[in-house]
């Protein structure tokens, strides 16, 4: 039987699984309580996601050896993936009990508290892997999210200083700019009052727009702001920024000159920031430029409708969970006295297509240049509904009536009250209730559209 486990075993390590698979059986059928040919299946199973068979293969390991490390932990592995979170916890815990110092049992449990939305047991467990790895920035960076999503900023800005798309954005500038970069120094919180500090854009549209609400502090403390965003945000932020030099795609490094740099995600830690201070400009601190919605309304809202703005798709790169089947505002277009313009662009937008089927809906997506055209779009809107997308964030930052739809597991941002948005006063959100499941959402926003565009 040896030679037959190490026979399998080596067919298993050069990806032939079906056949490892084939003898591990074998050698169950002749010696049904071999832990290391159960042991192995067990493992084939998990890679085949055949969850319900390898849980069932460990049950039978736990009866011969109830403190076998890798049954509880595949075991515990196994109920994770098919959500049955209660068992999942039960044995992540058992390995704990026996094998306190194994690190991915109370990772896996931090995980699994995150998803279900119990942020100070999250927390407990991933301060429980800083233990073993202090210096380990990934999970320094995801209990930052359980901090955040807990409404503890104090504790959870300082920690977020350990995410990716800082210290990519940093790295970006220090390439673009390496002479300056290495003369300027990282801005901390430092007196700045007779300093040029310059800001950039790193992670997406709506951390930039979100974040950006922090300029009116930012300009309070400096002589003078140079702002970095992506060349689709420079011109709404030229229009209600005048007194910052927002930058070009590009400028050359011997035109710039700048005391203290910082990526923008940054700022309400260096600011000194907390739960009590960070929703600043919760009312409007974006506005649009008055010729191009003068525009729009011309040319595509001149109407005595309620309108109302959609969009089903954001950057699927992140999170494809986000993304709402098109079909689903369909039920929407039934209530009278409405009119819909889609805002969806780029990826997603072939969507329109079916949309056009059921009703004469209104492309807006096709004339957006940039967000400075959103904006002005936007400004002619009763409503705008749409995905955890930057629509959501230019819309809130307008003070214009929003609702955002979330997934069941949703963005740290939100925080864990959806009874309010604390970001943005004229925000609604509206949750999943299930995985995967937009129709109840839509129900729900059936009947709250149907009861305010009859007002």
């Amino acid at each position: 039987m040896k030679e037959l486990l190490i026979s399998a075993f080596n067919l298993h390590k050069l990806g032939k699984v079906d056949e490892a698979e084939k003898i591990y059986t074998q050698i169950l059928e002749k010696e049904p309580n071999n832990i290391n040919a159960l042991d192995l299946l067990s493992r084939i199973l998990l890679d085949k996601k055949d969850f319900i068979a390898s849980i069932n293969i460990n049950k039978k390991i736990l009866e011969l050896d109830s403190r076998n490390q890798d049954a509880l932990f595949d075991i515990a592995i196994a109920y994770k993936n098919i959500a049955d979170f209660e068992n999942a916890i039960y044995f992540y815990k058992k390995v704990i009990d026996y094998y306190p110092n194994l690190i991915q049992a109370y990772y896996n449990l931090a995980s699994i508290y995150s998803d279900l939305g119990d942020m100070n047991n999250a927390i407990y467990y991933f301060n429980k892997v800083l233990e073993f790895t202090p210096e380990d920035k990934e999970t320094k960076y995801f209990i930052a999210i359980a901090y955040m999503k807990n409404r503890q900023y104090k504790k959870g800005l300082e920690f977020f200083e350990n995410r990716l798309c800082r210290k990519s954005a940093v790295l970006t500038q220090e390439h673009t700019y390496p002479n300056i970069m290495n003369n300027a120094k990282l801005w901390q919180g430092q007196d700045i009052k007779d300093k040029t500090i310059y800001t950039y854009y790193e992670a997406g549209f709506g951390d930039v727009l979100m974040f950006s609400r922090y300029f009116i502090l930012l300009q309070e403390k400096c002589k003078k702001i140079i702002f970095k965003p992506q060349v689709q945000l420079t011109e709404l932020f030229r229009e209600n920024f005048p007194n910052m030099h927002v930058m070009d795609y590009f400028e050359p490094e011997e035109k710039l000159d700048f005391d203290y740099h910082i990526p923008i995600l940054s700022l309400p830690y260096a600011l000194g920031l907390n739960e009590d201070n960070m929703f600043i400009a919760k009312k409007s601190y974006l506005k649009s430029n008055k010729e191009k919605a003068e525009a729009y309304h011309k040319k595509f809202f001149n109407n005595n409708k309620f309108k109302i703005g959609i969009k089903w798709q954001g950057n699927t790169m992140y999170d494809w969970e986000r993304v709402i089947d098109v079909k689903e505002f369909i039920k929407l277009f039934k209530i009278p006295n409405t009119k819909f313009y889609s805002f969806q662009t780029f990826e997603g937008s072939e969507g329109i297509n079916e949309l056009k089927k059921y009703y004469d809906i209104i492309d807006i997506g096709k004339t957006l240049n940039n967000f400075s055209d959103t904006a002005g779009a936007i400004e002619n809107l009763d409503l705008v509904i749409c995905n955890d997308t930057s629509l959501a964030h230019l819309a809130g930052a307008m003070n214009k009536p929003c609702w955002v739809l979330l997934p069941y597991l949703y963005n740290w941002r939100w925080h864990q009250d959806l009874s309010r948005c604390d970001w943005y006063d004229s925000v609604k959100l509206f949750r999943q209730s299930n995985p995967r499941d937009w129709d109840s959402v839509f129900d729900k926003l059936y009947d709250n559209l149907l009861a305010i565009s009859n007002t």
